[in-house]
């Protein structure tokens, strides 16, 4: 098979319902290997033991899509580390079950990476999918294509000095309008883990996700892996999606910020060292300078917990502590065995004061300075 297409799904019945028959017949447009006859893109569905429906409903409707059920919900991390151990392809797309396609998004990506031998993974411009009857269920409710880029992965993702992640076209709970400003394929830091494609050789090369992550900011992790081992990360904005976004945890959600905030620990500690060592700093300096970038993140998230807690969000204040402590147990320690070669999308900027400062003008902020380096 050259291309698997692979929802992990976890009680997002309707969401398969509705956008499945749409993500199968783009695959199907790719046509059949001539040699074999084989489809060269299959649709294959892997659910975290759903108590919805989800795959009786596979059975009944869909009997002809591939489906891994596993034993238990392991997170987006362990589950597609489960799913893709059970999967034969040359390219892996890890795709939402709350993502819409057009017809010619796969091309492009496929594309891409067949005329890219160093790239190993690359994603689509994800616009936003703006549902009309805010009060309705997923099966009965109506759905609108925009052009304005959506929160997950907009046009590509960079991390500023700090490692708080941000993109090209979003800016914390800020979106732009796609008016073409990102049209031509770029090297970014990451791509979206709703819709990206790698190859399976990279991807069990690394291992897979970081089992550890569980879900939020395992792609960015795995994307600055990729560069640390010496492969490109690229964004392919031919192919566009649709995301809802939202389906599994809302923004809202304390648990969701926990994550986040425990997560992006985790990134740092898993890539600065390996990334200071690619600057030319030897393993010990490496080390000592990701430790003093950690403990000052810390720092700044604690800053955080303050902010939330004299605005009276408790809950989020004890999620980010819980983070802090989740992290310390969760921790391996700085190593210098990742490989050195210099990522592309690590930015200067300190996103947060710059997006308060400059607001609306923050993206044109970021792409001079993208420009300028």
């Amino acid at each position: 098979m050259k291309t698997a297409v692979v929802i992990l799904n976890w009680n997002t019945r309707e969401f398969l319902r509705r956008w499945l028959p749409g993500l199968i017949e783009s695959c199907k447009a790719l046509g059949t290997d001539p040699e074999t006859g084989e489809d060269l893109a299959e649709v294959v569905v892997a659910d975290s033991a759903s108590t919805d429906g989800s795959m009786e409903m596979m059975a009944e409707e869909f009997p002809g899509v591939r489906t891994i059920p596993l034993d238990a919900n392991y997170g987006f991390t362990g589950g597609y580390n489960k799913a893709l151990a059970e999967v034969d392809a040359e390219y892996f797309v890890l795709i939402n079950s709350d993502i819409e396609v057009g017809q010619d998004w796969l091309g492009p990506l496929v594309e891409w990476m067949d005329t890219h031998p160093d790239c190993g993974v690359c994603g689509p411009k994800l616009h936003a999918l703006d549902c009309l009857d805010k009060d309705a269920t997923a099966a009965g409710a109506r759905f609108s294509r925009t052009d304005r880029f959506e929160y997950a992965g907009a046009a590509g993702g960079l991390i500023d000095r700090f490692g708080y992640p941000f993109c090209r076209g979003r800016v914390l709970g800020r979106t732009e309008m796609d008016e073409g400003q990102y049209d031509s394929p770029a090297d970014v830091l990451w791509t979206s883990g709703a819709c990206m494609m790698t190859r399976s050789s990279l991807w069990r090369g690394l291992g897979g996700l970081d089992d550890r992550f569980f879900a939020h900011m395992e792609e960015i992790d795995y994307c600055w892996r990729a560069q640390l081992a010496g492969w490109k990360v690229s964004v392919v904005p031919a192919s566009v999606v649709w995301h809802l976004g939202g389906g599994t945890l809302p923004q809202t959600s304390p648990f969701k910020l926990k994550l986040n905030f425990r997560n992006g620990l985790m990134l740092l500690e898993n890539n600065l060292p390996g990334t200071f060592m690619a600057g030319g700093l030897s393993g010990k300096k490496a080390i000592a300078k990701a430790r003093r970038r950690i403990r000052f993140r810390k720092f700044l998230d604690l800053g955080s917990a303050l902010v939330y807690l004299l605005g009276g969000k408790k809950d989020f204040a004890a999620a980010v502590l819980q983070a802090h402590r989740e992290y310390d147990g969760l921790s391996k320690g700085l190593r210098t065995d990742a490989g050195t070669h210099m990522p592309s999308g690590l930015s200067g900027i300190c996103i947060i004061p710059q997006a308060a400062l400059r607001k609306e003008k923050i993206f044109k902020y970021i792409r001079e300075h993208e420009n300028r380096h």
